[in-house]
């Protein structure tokens, strides 16, 4: 009979009811009234073997006299009765503090024990590898134990069962499973009598309420027993004992129960853990029962979600282009508006979706899966346009136009993957994905720090709130003056806030770095707007709560108090409405810092006639408030304003405005030529009237004057050249600091070391770093690299190999840093993750062979370093840090392109995205593998857009899923995040994962980062 990884079966008649056979399956599409055949299951082991998987008893068959008993299940019926004679002989306190100890330890075997070496069988088949280690099984190693085994395992199962015929991971199940068994029946029986001696009448409650509550706990516990039956009769015995976990047997089916909600036999599988809760009426049982419910979701969450994902889920892909179709109505309205060809051919989904088995997809629903897709002829359009050159030689036309020009040519394929990231960038949920420079996730933020304040702030005393709200004014002035003016000195110097966008938010491929500046600027106006708007909100509230109405209006100072208050309050608002209207929105939000297309000339018309900086008379309405409240506080607040209002003018808006308009800035306002000219002319009539004393005054005044003046320069000088001197000092002192913070994660280790070294002769350890393929010792970023090694024939299986930057360690003996993940074990086989397996020794050598073991080891992927630098690799000994041997330095090193333009940087990323993905075929773009990577890189325009053409050249190149050739994809955000650091070092340009997933694609990255350069430079 031809067998497959399918199960090849046959209908068999259930004869024996206490017999389970683990090879039947319940279907919901057959005849009740068919008459059923004998049914034969297949199973296959890892290594490829397959056999026929006998018939098993239940577990109910332990209690069975007619079945006879193994060792086994004497022990574990002993143990069951052992727990009855104990809950009938001690009291009822002491029985409750037994069992519960008893039950927490039977509760920890199954959920941590049976969690961590089912695991470790997942992973690495551990179970089965020990078994072979110890040789239990082995006839010649074992003898005793092999037949010991086989007695109590043929005992158990029927006539079809063969010890000596299945494979070893078969039989290893059947004795895995007695040990289940222990560790099941022994768990619910200890559970049930914590809770019959915890058993007590509620007091205080009518008969009706008893009755219920018994009614409701029998209903429960008869729930529990039904669940599992019905769970038991879909997974059988394969499913019940984790049988996939040593073999396979087909795929999952999840229907009856499965239906009934998520993972039945975890969660309404415990119904009845309340319903005795609710019997007994005792808290006590119902918290046990929460804490050992709780348990097994951790049992769930921790082994068994895992591993149905490790054994039967597909691995999908990120930034899959999956084209789609519309709908036939939508199609209909396209073909009306646009031209289209004249056929259009469906593109296949070129991977199926993940079964969703721990969600309980079920083989009885079954939907038929469409894919679609939208085409649209685009036109070649593009208007001409000027070039415009940076400081780079960039051209904007020649990176991005012709991109656009090449890209109009080609149907553009609409897949799900860009459809999303055109709807979603990044969307705050909740406080997930909060970024603080975007006005909605701010005023998120804002409005949850409000509702919080308000909700747990305690009452105050009336001097308590007073500097409640001054606090809460003077925040929001500091914030709008030195928060904001920081952001916006930011933004002038480095252009800090587009760099934002461009590094964290995906926008079309040809907007020219549009997006990213209006978006900035959008959010900017929000915050400033709100942040403006708070400020005065606030001081008003600070001055209305410190405000107390006069008792006598003609009384001392009051009227003339509000007078000049509401005096200074208008000219506040007259000079704010002024300069609104000369500014208009452009100026009011300070455009010029933001937007380069705008004309850049100045013009001083309306308020700025007068004054250079009308802004500084924006501090009278605070100055006004103080007159009028006749406080302190707000009198603080408003000379605190006018000091950070003064600041923002020097240190943010005067400089940004000498950067850009230079000497075209007057040097004298209007108002101040006035007040120059008439001190002037009052000076010379002083002179004409001295007379015989207006040389002295003279001299004395210009003495004055040029004490004042050279004061000021000699302070201007000392501060220059404190800044000019500390400057250097500062970068260097915060370079040092970005660099202790690298290292200081490296540091996090306490050095292990060994206490045998004695028995260990280091001369006999080497390493040596295979050289790369030029010869040199300088790998390019991502590249596998190769280390040699040479130890004693008896070295310990725990030894290890780690890469370390040069300098890093003091020591050449002990290494007492942290690798940060960039090690791999000398045996590698022997490893699950970190942690070692087993110590196997090599067998004893003849007296002629050779006193040392060779061997290779290869860095790749995670553990390979992903930051350029100098590095050198150590061997390790035992696990621990004692360094047998080292070798190094080695080089790695990113691909830089000598020019920026777009063939350069497009090639640039054809070497570098490869190496970061692994250089796995189902993930790299076509135009990056060998077959097609020279007719790629001679002709890029064949791989610059999405459309028909790049299909047929993916067709070509043996893939045939309709992707454009430049298109790639990730198995993890974790290789999106190697090509985020590879441009960074490689350009000089930052961009969050994010964006390398919702890009993916060599053209597309290669215009994003000749964008950024091009934006950023100017």
């Amino acid at each position: 009979m031809a067998t497959t990884d399918a199960q090849l079966r046959q209908r068999r008649s259930l004869k024996d009811e206490q017999r389970t056979p683990s090879n039947e399956t319940i279907t919901s599409s057959g005849d009740a009234d068919t008459p059923k055949r004998d049914e034969v299951v297949w199973g296959k082991t890892p290594s490829g073997e397959v056999f026929r998987v006998p018939t098993t008893h239940d577990v109910l068959t332990l209690f069975h006299p007619g079945y006879p008993k193994s060792h086994i299940d004497l022990f574990n019926l002993a143990l069951l009765g052992m727990q009855l004679v104990l809950f009938a002989v001690l009291s009822r306190p002491a029985a409750r503090a037994f069992f519960l100890v008893y039950f927490a330890f039977w509760r920890a075997a199954y959920d941590l024990g049976l969690g961590w070496v089912l695991t470790k069988q997942s992973k690495r088949k551990w179970i089965v590898r020990e078994v072979q280690r110890l040789g239990w099984l082995d006839e010649k190693r074992r003898p005793e134990v092999r037949n010991w085994i086989k007695r109590q395992l043929a005992g158990k199962m029927g006539k079809d069962y063969s010890f000596d015929e299945l494979p070893l991971e078969y039989n290893t199940w059947l004795l895995f499973r007695q040990l289940v068994d222990i560790i099941l029946l022994n768990d619910f029986l200890a559970y049930c009598m914590f809770a019959f001696s915890c058993f007590r009448v509620p007091e205080g409650l009518s008969v009706t309420v008893h009755v219920m509550r018994w009614i409701g706990g029998i209903a429960l516990i008869a729930f529990n027993l039904w669940v599992k039956t019905e769970a038991h009769n879909v997974v059988k015995d394969y499913g019940w004992y984790w049988g996939d976990v040593f073999f396979q047997r087909g795929a999952l089916v999840f229907d009856g129960v499965f239906e009934l909600a998520p993972h039945p036999m975890y969660s309404v599988g415990y119904a009845g853990y309340y319903g005795l809760s609710l019997i007994v009426g005792s808290y006590a049982v119902l918290f046990v029962s929460l804490a050992a419910h709780a348990a097994q979701f951790g049992f769930l969450v921790f082994f068994e979600n895992p591993h149905i994902e490790r054994t039967y889920g597909q691995r999908k892909p990120l930034a899959q282009r999956s084209p789609l179709l519309p709908k036939a109505r939508k199609l209909e309205e396209i073909t009306e508006t646009r031209a289209r060809q004249s056929s259009v051919s469906s593109v296949a989904s070129t991977e199926a979706p993940t079964p969703a088995a721990t969600e309980g997809d079920t083989a009885t629903e079954s939907e038929e899966v469409y894919t679609e897709t939208e085409t649209e002829q685009e036109l070649d359009n593009t208007p001409s346009r000027k070039k415009r050159h940076n400081s780079l030689g960039l051209s904007s036309v020649s990176s991005t136009e012709d991109v656009t020009r090449l890209s109009s040519r080609r149907v553009q394929i609409v897949s799900q993957h860009d459809l999303f990231h055109r709807y979603f960038r990044k969307d705050a949920v909740f406080l997930h994905n909060v970024d603080l420079l975007r006005a909605s996730d701010f005023q998120l933020v804002l409005v949850i720090g409000y509702a919080l304040t308000l909700a747990f702030v305690p009452s105050f005393s009336p001097a308590n709130a007073l500097t409640f709200h001054f606090v809460h004014a003077l925040a929001w002035c500091l914030f709008q003056s030195f928060g904001l003016g920081l952001l916006l000195r930011a933004q002038s110097q480095s252009k800090f806030l587009v760099r934002h966008y461009l590094k964290h938010y995906h926008y079309p491929q040809n907007d020219r770095g549009q997006g990213a500046i209006q978006e900035a600027f959008q959010n900017w106006k929000t915050i400033y707007n709100l942040s403006m708007t708070m400020t005065y909100a606030s001081c008003i509230g600070l001055a209305w709560n410190t405000y107390s109405f006069p008792r006598s209006w003609i009384t001392g100072n009051e009227l003339l108090r509000h007078t000049l208050g509401v005096i200074l309050i208008g000219l506040h608002l007259w000079s704010t409405l002024e300069s609104f209207e000369v500014l208009g929105l452009f100026g009011w939000f300070f455009g010029d810092f933001f937007i380069e297309d705008f004309p850049a000339h100045l013009e001083y018309t309306g308020i700025y006639r007068y004054l250079n900086n009308p802004e500084v008379i924006s501090g009278a309405a605070f100055f006004g408030l103080a007159l009028i409240s006749g406080s302190k506080l707000v009198f603080a607040l408003a000379f605190v304003r006018l000091l950070s209002q003064w600041w923002f003018l020097s240190k943010v808006e005067n400089p940004h405005m000498r950067k850009l308009y230079g000497d075209s800035i007057r040097s004298d306002a209007g108002f101040v030529k006035v007040i120059k000219k008439v001190a002037q002319k009052n000076a010379r009539l002083l002179e004409s009237r001295a007379g015989k004393h207006a040389p002295e005054i003279k001299r004395v005044a210009r003495e004055v004057k040029g004490t004042f003046d050279k004061v000021y320069e000699e302070t201007a000088e000392v501060v220059e050249d404190f800044l000019a001197k500390s400057r250097p000092r500062i970068s260097e002192v915060m370079q040092e600091t970005k660099v202790l913070l690298q290292q200081s994660r490296e540091r996090l280790v306490i050095s292990r070391v060994a206490s045998d070294l004695s028995s260990y002769d280091s001369k006999k350890y080497k390493i040596s770093i295979v050289p790369a393929a030029d010869g040199s010792y300088r790998f390019h970023l991502g590249e596998p690299i190769r280390v040699k090694w040479r130890a004693p024939l008896y070295h310990s299986r725990k030894d290890w190999i780690g890469i370390y930057r040069v300098g890093a360690n003091q020591s050449n003996l002990v290494t007492k840093t942290s690798s940060l993940g960039m090690w791999v074990p000398v045996h590698d086989d022997e490893w699950d993750g970190d942690i070692p397996l087993s110590l196997h020794k090599p067998k004893p050598a003849d007296p002629d062979s050779p006193t040392v073991e060779e061997g290779e080891v290869v860095f790749k992927g995670s553990v390979l370093p992903w930051r350029t630098g100098r590095y050198e690799v150590r061997y390790h000994h035992d696990g621990k840090y004692n360094v047998m041997s080292l070798d190094g330095p080695f080089e790695v090193v990113v691909d830089k392109p000598s020019t920026l333009d777009f063939e350069s940087v497009r090639k640039s990323l054809m070497h570098i995205v490869p190496l970061c993905l692994d250089n796995d075929p189902s993930l790299i773009p076509q135009s990056c593998r060998p077959s097609s990577a020279s007719s790629a890189s001679a002709s890029p325009d064949s791989n610059s857009g999405s459309g028909a053409d790049g299909a047929a050249d993916g067709a070509g190149d043996g893939d045939g899923d309709g992707r454009d050739p430049d298109d790639f994809r990730f198995w993890s955000e974790r290789q999106a995040k190697r090509i985020s650091l590879a441009i960074e070092q490689a350009f000089g340009v930052e961009l969050t994962p994010d964006v390398i997933v919702a890009d993916a694609n060599l053209s597309a990255l290669a215009n994003r980062i000749l964008v950024s350069k091009q934006l950023l430079s100017d």
